[in-house]
């Protein structure tokens, strides 16, 4: 095994740091250690590989798993498979909470549009009824929300009262700017931290917020923070002011994902629990984003201005 004093010396210990092992390749230092135990089990899943060469390169991201034979076929370097854990810092859960505000206030400003393909499916158990609507949506900021129909299958009353009036609903709460009065910020909510948890692989940060006043679109429950990067990863609970006097609650999972440096909503299950029908489930789901910064969309209107 082809390791420097000061690293088997941290292998006696039982942890190898990152660093260590950058440094006997004169590389750059990164963040993260490593147990022995799992440096030694071969059998560690690889979820990519780095050549001796690519640890040499300073330039060189490293993320994943570093695989045995690819070790030993490059320089016979070492015996030990490397799991490099990520070189971005954990954030205290104050600091992270912080990022997200910053997060939240530079999209409000920066963000300028974006398109994206959308499938809502809806069912009314009491009925036997269900409904799925495809549709594109497309954003332009300030104020401006547009849905175009790809496709519908299911029963028409669940289209109409149902998923229709959901984006009417969503349509109007942007022509309104209203953004600002439901964003999930300091201003209209309480938070306080309540632990760690880890949602698709993403460790985060759980907060619970309840809202400062009551009104439509402010909820009571949880919402989840990257410790990473101060990114929305889910928000979740039970709004606190019914839109409508034919429902009586809505409670909502909503996850979230970052598209250009931008934080949008990628799925959401809610149930509504209404005065008419019983309950309504719903199911958002976004994908194929395209988001773009006020900068670049003024740019493009200038060209076809001048195209034109």
């Amino acid at each position: 095994m082809v390791l420097g004093a000061s690293v088997a010396a941290q292998a006696q210990a039982g942890t190898i740091s990152v660093q260590e092992l950058y440094n006997e390749y004169n590389a750059k230092p990164v963040n993260g250690t490593i147990s022995v135990q799992q440096l030694r089990a071969e059998s560690t899943p690889v979820s990519g590989t780095i050549s001796v060469q690519e640890l040499r390169a300073e330039s060189t991201p490293v993320a994943g798993t570093i695989s045995v034979r690819e070790l030993r076929a490059q320089q016979n370097a070492t015996a030990l498979p490397v799991n490099v854990s990520t070189s971005l810092p954990r954030m205290a859960p104050e600091l992270a909470l912080e990022t997200y505000f910053r997060r939240l206030q530079r999209q409000n400003v920066q963000l300028g549009a974006y398109t994206a393909k959308t499938v809502i499916a809806a069912d009314l158990p009491s009925t036997a009824q269900h409904g799925e609507f495809e549709l594109t949506r497309s954003y332009s900021a300030p104020n401006s929300l547009k849905f175009q129909p790809v496709r519908f299958e299911g029963d028409g009353f669940v289209k109409s009262n149902v998923i229709v009036r959901l984006l009417q609903s969503e349509a109007s709460h942007v022509q309104k700017n209203e953004g600002y009065a439901t964003a999930i910020n300091d201003q209209n909510y309480k938070f306080s931290f309540r632990g760690d948890d880890q949602i698709g692989g993403r460790v985060v940060h759980v907060y619970s917020v309840k809202p400062r006043d009551k009104r439509v679109g402010l909820f009571k429950g949880h919402i989840a923070v990257d410790v990473t990067t101060g990114s929305l990863v889910r928000a979740e609970g039970e709004f606190v002011k019914s839109p409508s006097v034919f429902i009586k609650k809505i409670e909502f999972v909503q996850d979230f994902t970052d598209v250009a440096g931008f934080t949008l909503p990628v799925h959401m299950h809610s149930v509504a629990d209404t005065r008419v029908y019983g309950k309504a489930i719903v199911e958002v789901e976004n994908h194929s984003y395209q988001a773009k910064p006020v900068d670049a969309v003024a740019s493009q209107e200038a060209l076809v201005s001048l195209g034109n």
